[in-house]
């Protein structure tokens, strides 16, 4: 059995604040050490409910390079680093039996929810057939074109009840109740850590109940860009056209695959200044 578990830095207990998220900041290598041991804790439910499991660890906030590779749990295969294929969902493109989420947070808009955005801060809302999904939803469906479920997600309270909307059957686990975009009610990151690991074993020993997130294609799809020139990049892309104003662009996708990889393209494109 293969477990693929993803891990964000926004939805880890105790973590409120950019300084913790941003390796320029000041309390940054806090905040890293206290995902690192989250993920450790997700790392110990699988293996406890699958001894001889295979885990594979997505370091996937920001720049990919977060979790302290010298603390993790040695039984598990660290990826890191970017560019990489399938980007938050790295490892999913071998055979894998259940993903889980650590650390995620809600998507942009959403509120009261810590540090609510959707990949990035030049992406307003993406849109798949009407629907507005973050990064919860995005990587959920990813997993699910790949026929993966994703079987736990921890992060705050807004976080969770998003996946569960989602995915009503899968295991959540609130480490903190938001009180807005950079204030909660944190539980202590031992007991964090503790509920994360029991549901972990119970979410690895459910997978079979929970079914993958499908969102069958032809897919219409709309992204919100922060700033008009970054629409002027990306309707350079073919099939991408301009709609809505000035910070709106469409484009159609045969199926889900082929939308987050257009999407992960324009979140790139977005992040190019004008000269």
């Amino acid at each position: 059995m293969k477990a693929l578990i993803s891990v964000d830095l926004e939805g880890i207990s105790g973590i409120v604040h950019p300084t913790e998220t941003n390796p320029d900041r000041y309390d940054y290598e806090r905040g890293r050490a206290l995902m690192t041991a989250e993920a450790n804790a997700a790392i110990a439910g699988v293996f406890d409910a699958e001894p001889d499991a295979v885990v594979w660890v997505a370091d996937a906030h920001g720049t990919f390079r977060n979790l302290l590779p010298e603390d993790l749990d040695r039984r598990a295969h660290l990826v890191r680093g970017k560019p990489r294929p399938l980007g938050m969902l790295a490892g999913l493109d071998e055979p894998t039996d259940a993903a889980l989420f650590v650390g995620y947070h809600a998507r942009a808009g959403a509120g009261p929810a810590v540090l609510a955005h959707t990949i990035s801060d030049s992406i307003l809302d993406v849109r798949v057939g009407g629907r507005s999904l973050g990064e919860i939803g995005l990587n959920a469906a990813m997993a699910g074109h790949l026929d993966v479920p994703v079987v736990l997600l921890s992060g705050d309270d807004s976080a969770c009840a998003e996946f569960g909307e989602l995915v009503p059957s899968a295991v959540t686990v609130a480490v903190k109740q938001s009180l807005g975009q950079a204030a909660a009610v944190a539980l202590h990151p031992q007991e964090a850590r503790e509920r994360l690991r029991r549901a972990a074993a119970d979410a690895i020993t459910r997978r079979g109940s929970i079914p993958p997130l499908k969102i069958a294609g032809p897919l219409d799809v709309e992204v919100d860009l922060y700033g008009p020139y970054m629409v002027d990049l990306a309707v350079l892309v073919p099939g991408v056209t301009r709609v809505g104003g000035g910070r709106t662009v469409a484009f159609q996708a045969a199926d889900f695959g082929d939308a987050y990889r257009l999407i992960s393209l324009l979140v790139q494109l977005a992040s190019i200044k004008p000269s």
